[in-house]
């Protein structure tokens, strides 16, 4: 609501180094405060001031003016310009605790020094509002003209169109799917169309000759029958038995129609048994369970005695030892002297001690190519650094009298598995002479 013409209203402008920073006409009849709380009207950075102070009071539809003894400025009453001290010492200004309270009129202005901000007042008239100009229903158009009419043509249609489907699909009825068998399924892969198969040639069956008739004969005995009467089975399997082996030559017939036995022995055993024919024959005799336990008769006319197989034995010109089979022991020994160190901060002693407890790991590598060369010996000196880490660095070998390049590569192998309980601080420099020789 615009106010009206006759009423005036505060302007408040702030000035700092002669320009104003901030002017505010205030058309709301509201107190004015300042200081620096972000709430307050006005925003000011002075110290002196509490977080807000309401320099303008508005009180029964008028403005009172708050000032401090501290604050210095000028008001004008009436006609003429008062400063805050004659306000203070005329009673024109009423005190209220440690301020001063002034009813300001329509006509009064004035200023309020605040350190480096000057703050002046006055009241003028309110500004007039600017009026709103409508223009006619004719010019102004309606909805419709203002946005693009074949567009919104076609997304209508376009909605109702998809709006109408998705309805029939909702409640269109649902169709009940029945379960396929196997058999019923559609075929969803291509099939893999072989082509026929040709049919082997049939080769021709040759003639039967009698050498053939016999191999099919041979092999239908052969074949597989089917399972007969186990007591005929019996019988087969001991005629079978009978014509083979032993049983064959005992159960044959000679020439005089008495077996075998009867053609050795003589017609004078007839149909008695062997045990009889063989009763006169010394030396022999039919071994019973008895007698074999027993061990037999020994002498004349008795039975034989079992030999064991530690009773067999030979007899020659000689015995033949054969000894176990083994390597040749071949062992050799290496000695070594004391090493020339470059630097004191390795002991010569320690190391020699160090070195000499693992001469072993040398030896091994010299008796390995002492089997193949029994006469290999010789002398190799071997340099070498102890690094800071205590590990053997640039391994080389600078008199070898050995020249077995074997037995030099797995000493080096060796050296550079050592870990020295020495750490100088720098590389050192070691010559080491090791002596190889056989012990036999």
């Amino acid at each position: 609501m615009a106010l009206n013409s006759s009423q005036r209203v505060l302007r408040v402008g702030l000035i700092q180094a002669g320009k104003i920073i901030e002017e505010r006409v205030l058309k709301r009849t509201d107190s004015v405060t300042i200081g620096p709380d972000a709430r307050n009207t006005f925003v000011l950075p002075a110290s002196h001031l509490p977080a807000s102070f309401s320099i303008f009071e508005h009180r029964n539809s008028q403005y009172h003016l708050v000032f401090t003894k501290e604050m210095q400025g000028r008001v004008r009453v009436g006609t003429s310009d008062v400063d805050f001290a004659t306000l203070r010492q005329q009673d024109l200004a009423k005190k209220r605790g440690d301020c001063y309270v002034l009813p300001l009129t329509d006509s009064s202005k004035g200023k309020v020094s605040l350190g480096e901000l000057t703050l002046l007042f006055q009241f003028v008239a309110p500004p007039l509002e600017p009026v709103k100009a409508e223009l006619p229903p004719l010019i102004k158009g309606s909805l419709w003209q203002s946005v693009d009419q074949l567009f919104f043509l076609i997304f209508m249609g376009s909605l109702v169109l998809h709006f109408t489907v998705a309805a029939y699909l909702a409640f269109s009825p649902q169709v009940e799917e029945q379960e396929l068998s196997l058999d019923e399924l559609p075929d969803r892969f291509a099939k893999l169309m072989l082509p026929p198969r040709s049919p082997e040639p049939v080769a021709p069956k040759p003639a039967a000759t009698p050498e053939s008739e016999k191999k099919e004969a041979k092999k239908e005995e052969s074949a597989p029958k089917a399972p007969r009467d186990p007591a005929m089975r019996r019988a087969d399997i001991q005629q079978r038995v009978a014509s083979r082996g032993l049983l064959k030559i005992l159960g044959s017939s000679g020439s005089r129609g008495g077996g075998a036995f009867a053609d050795v022995l003589g017609s004078s055993s007839g149909s008695g048994e062997i045990a009889s024919a063989l009763a006169g024959a010394g030396g022999v005799g039919v071994a019973t369970t008895d007698a074999v336990g027993q061990g037999g008769a020994r002498k004349g006319g008795g039975s034989g005695a079992v030999a064991g197989i530690g009773e067999v034995g030979t007899a020659g010109g000689g015995r033949v030892n054969l000894g176990s089979k083994g390597d040749a022991r071949v062992s050799g020994q290496v000695k070594e002297s004391m090493p020339d160190v470059e630097s004191s901060a390795v002991d010569r002693q320690a190391l020699a001690r160090y070195v000499r407890a693992r001469l072993k790991a040398m030896q091994s590598c010299y008796e390995q190519e002492l089997k193949r060369n029994p006469s290999l010996k010789g002398k190799i000196m071997v340099r070498f650094v102890i690094t800071p880490a205590g590990r053997a660095g640039d391994i080389a070998f600078e008199e070898n009298t050995l020249g077995s390049e074997a037995v030099t590569s797995c000493i080096r192998s060796v050296i550079r598995g050592w870990i020295f309980p020495f750490k100088p601080p720098d590389n050192v420099a070691v010559a080491y002479p090791f002596v190889f020789s056989p012990t036999s």
